[in-house]
């Protein structure tokens, strides 16, 4: 799915994020929704701020293997500056701390190049334990019902 390179497309790309997850079995209050729903809003906050190239869209793709993986990957077409781990930032400082998280909250992450075209890849993967039962469908972003955002 792509998303305007802008604050309003980084919010939605994590609302469709979580609407995905709540509809292949992982409740919107659950860890894993809540969990990949952050790294989404980090990944696609530095894809509009450092990898915003004006006209162009940023892309997310979010997958679910048999095993229980998921995996969450935001594109953007610029190819340099790709990110890595730094120190922290200063304690009173307003940014700088979204890697950390990532870090912290995904088994795996890193950078590849773009399908497709020039630029990057962020991806970041979370062991879900076994497929949910009951609704979810699992998939690609794809098979997620469309909506609207008003």
């Amino acid at each position: 799915m792509s998303f305007t390179s802008t604050p309003r497309g980084a919010r939605l790309a994590r609302l469709f994020v979580a609407h995905c997850l709540d509809a292949w079995g992982h409740p919107y209050d659950s860890e894993v929704n809540e969990t990949l729903t952050l790294i989404t809003a980090e990944l696609s906050a530095n894809a509009v701020r450092h990898g915003r190239v004006p006209g162009r869209d940023f892309h997310v793709r979010l997958t679910s293997e048999a095993s229980g993986e998921l995996r969450l990957e935001v594109s953007d077409t610029r190819g340099e500056g790709r990110p890595a781990v730094v120190p922290p930032a200063a304690p009173d400082a307003e940014s700088g701390r979204g890697l950390l998280l990532v870090t912290a909250l995904a088994d795996d992450w890193g950078v590849t190049d773009r399908r497709g075209g020039p630029g990057k890849a962020v991806w970041a993967s979370l062991k879900a334990g076994r497929r949910p039962t009951g609704g979810g469908r699992g998939g690609s972003m794809s098979r997620c019902q469309p909506w609207r955002i008003r």
